[in-house]
């Protein structure tokens, strides 16, 4: 019960505050709105089917401003009016909290759409935007503003359009929105009228779009080659994307293993530190025992010299006095045995530091055999990192070497494709040779059957003869200039062949008013020859049979000009799909280039830090071993001096047991 109190209290308060608000706006609160606040809260407000007022709208707007509770809203099929759903989308704008928003079904229009690109200019929080069968796309500037907003928009990871009427500008916007979207994952855009200009348009915004890794387009007309260089690029992205996640997940790894190497070595070193102070705090113990133990030998020195001068004193006095003075000599020998029983208690104090010293000396190189072992582990593993790039080296080549294939490939393709434009131009050139060949062909043998009909007409003869040689002069230079066009055009672009044919239509434009002025020039003659009008009259059929003829023959060289035309076009075509392969290949190669870059400057981040931290570790072991070395050298000056200091007081014992008169005085055993 008391882990349930919350809900029901953030229940009650979010009715309250609706039935106010709809009080508010004088409106009665929708039963159907109460009873999905009167539900267990869940993160989510499910209102699919409910036909919802204008007024309930703008509650659910105002509730929405300042909520904290609800993460998903759900809108579908509910046919909102474009006022009720503009006062939803404003509430939406200063939302911090919603993630997932489905408006499916609400036949949104211009307003609608211009609502929803300003709530992804302003909205920062929402990630998956549903807009299924809808008519955004029917208006094209309210489109355009939705996806300028989607452009500016920096959270939203999936966008569905699917049955939105979308047509190619709205796809040429879309396009232009994706340049610019860096945040975008997953665009469903099945079931519009995207089309090939929409398909190449989506095509060419791919290269600049880095975070898409998902886009539908089924039942859009677009070609096939334009969906699989879609998904090619789609493939290309996931590859980055999870080779991106890859090396976060291998940083990460390497940062905390650095971050453990570190707290070890911090460790070690306050160890090492403590262990110092320690073993200092120790030396300065057995120093102030030693300079302790100095001075008490030293005033018992001084007592003994007081003694002997005391005894010096009352050296000739009774033998008492003497036996006295033995009894003290024997004190001072036990004295001195215990200062020997001390001494030997010292040297076995200061063994048993020196075997405590070697102990901590071999556990610190016991430490720096573990660092090795560390070390070479790191070793290891920078082999390894470099055994993989090896790897991604050679599946680049592997890579470059199909691309190179495949260029090889396309360059053959394209050469096949110009040998076969150029054969099929050499064939319709031969056809035309061949067919003015046949022209002049079938002139001369007409000019030969009007020499034979008209003997007695000779003036009529010449100057027909002249006619038709000005005839044939001028389709020989007609046909020099049409074989030297075609050689231009042979070694011209494709997109000339209209200016080409334009001057072949000039051309044969020409040829006509030619035939209409040789038909002229038969006219008149026909005028000055009354004699003979029958003969005049059947050269004059002749003369419409080879002009019907002469029709056939342009007719058939249109179709074949036209043919050509399809032909140049399609092939054009194909070259240009095959241009936007090879371009999307070259496109491919590129980030392959970019990510075996990538992977390169990494590993040589990580060979630089794998190396700062052996330089740090190799550093540490001098310092160490440096430090131990001075300690040695310490503990070798300690113990010199306490021998040195050990020899002194010996010496000055014999020297006062030498010295000393009891010696000579006492009485011979």
């Amino acid at each position: 019960m008391r882990a349930r109190s919350p809900t029901r209290g953030a229940m009650e308060d979010l009715q309250r505050a609706y039935s106010r608000l709809c009080k508010e706006s004088g409106a009665d609160p929708q039963e159907a709105v109460l009873r999905q606040l009167q539900q267990p809260l869940q993160g989510r407000l499910d209102l699919t089917g409910q036909s919802l007022t204008v007024d309930t709208c703008w509650a659910l707007g105002k509730l929405l401003q300042n909520q904290t509770v609800w993460t998903e809203l759900i809108l579908s099929d509910c046919m909102l009016s474009e006022e009720g759903l503009t006062m939803v989308l404003q509430g939406l704008c200063a939302n911090t909290v919603m993630r997932l928003v489905d408006l499916k079904g609400n036949n949104l229009r211009a307003a609608g759409a211009e609502a929803l690109g300003k709530l992804l200019r302003q909205n920062q929080s929402i990630q998956s935007l549903t807009l299924e069968w809808n008519n955004l796309g029917t208006w094209e500037d309210a489109f355009a503003t939705f996806c300028r907003g989607l452009a500016a928009n920096s959270a939203l990871q999936q966008l569905d359009l699917r049955n939105n009427q979308i047509s190619h500008k709205g796809a040429e916007e879309l396009a232009l929105a994706l340049r610019g979207n860096t945040t975008l994952q997953h665009l469903d855009l099945r079931w519009n009228n995207i089309g090939l200009l929409g398909g190449r348009s989506l095509v060419n915004c791919l290269p600049s779009n880095r975070t898409l890794w998902r886009l539908d387009l089924a039942g859009n007309n677009v070609p096939g080659d334009i969906v699989r260089a879609v998904e090619q690029a789609m493939d290309h992205n996931q590859e980055q994307h999870t080779a991106f996640q890859e090396s976060q997940v291998r940083t990460h790894i390497l940062s905390r293993e650095v971050q453990h190497l570190q707290k070890e070595r911090s460790k070690q070193f306050v160890d090492l530190m403590e262990t110092i102070d320690k073993q200092r705090e120790e030396m300065a113990k057995n120093s102030q025992a030693v300079a302790v133990r100095m001075g008490q030998l030293q005033e018992a020195l001084n007592e003994r010299h007081s003694i002997i001068k005391s005894l010096k004193a009352k050296l000739q006095m009774t033998e008492a006095t003497l036996a006295l003075s033995d009894q003290k000599a024997q004190d001072l020998g036990e004295l001195l045995a215990t200062a020997e029983q001390k001494h030997r208690l010292g040297q076995q104090d200061a063994a048993e530091r020196e075997s405590k010293l070697l102990r901590d000396l071999s556990a610190t190189n016991e430490k720096n055999l573990l660092l090795r072992n560390q070390v070479d582990e790191l070793e290891r593993k920078v082999k390894s990192q470099q055994e993989q790039l090896f790897l991604t080296r050679q599946e680049l080549t592997h890579t470059s070497a199909e691309l190179k294939m495949r260029t090889v490939e396309a360059e053959e393709r394209l050469d096949m494709e110009k040998r076969r434009a150029r054969q099929s131009l050499e064939d319709s050139e031969k056809l035309h040779v061949k067919e003015v060949e046949c022209i002049t062909r079938q002139l001369e043998e007409s000019q030969k059957a009007m020499q034979e009909r008209v003997h007695r007409l000779e003036a009529l003869r010449l100057s027909l003869e002249e006619e038709l040689s000005r005839v044939k002069a001028a389709a020989l230079s007609e046909r020099g200039q049409a074989e030297e066009e075609l050689v231009k055009a042979r070694n011209q672009a494709r997109l000339e062949e209209q200016q080409h044919l334009a001057h072949m239509e000039e051309k044969l434009r020409l040829l006509a008013q030619a035939r209409d002025e040789a038909q002229g020039v038969c006219t008149q003659q026909k005028q000055m020859v009354a004699d003979s009008q029958a003969r005049a009259s059947q050269l004059h059929l002749q003369v419409e049979g080879q002009q019907r003829r002469l029709e056939e023959l342009q007719q058939l060289l249109s179709s074949k000009d036209q043919e050509k035309v399809a032909e140049v076009s399609r092939v054009r075509v194909e070259m240009q799909e095959q241009i936007g392969r090879l371009q999307a290949e070259l496109a491919g190669q590129e980030s392959l280039k970019e990510k075996v870059a990538a992977l390169e400057r990494q590993l040589k981040v990580i060979a630089s830090d794998h190396r700062e931290a052996l330089l740090d570790k190799e550093s540490e072991n001098a310092s160490l071993r440096e430090k131990l070395r001075l300690k040695e050298a310490e503990i070798a000056r300690i113990r010199d001096e306490e021998a040195q200091r050990a020899s002194f007081l010996q010496n000055a014992i014999l020297t006062y047991v030498q010295g000393s008169p009891l010696r000579s005085l006492s009485p011979p055993k």
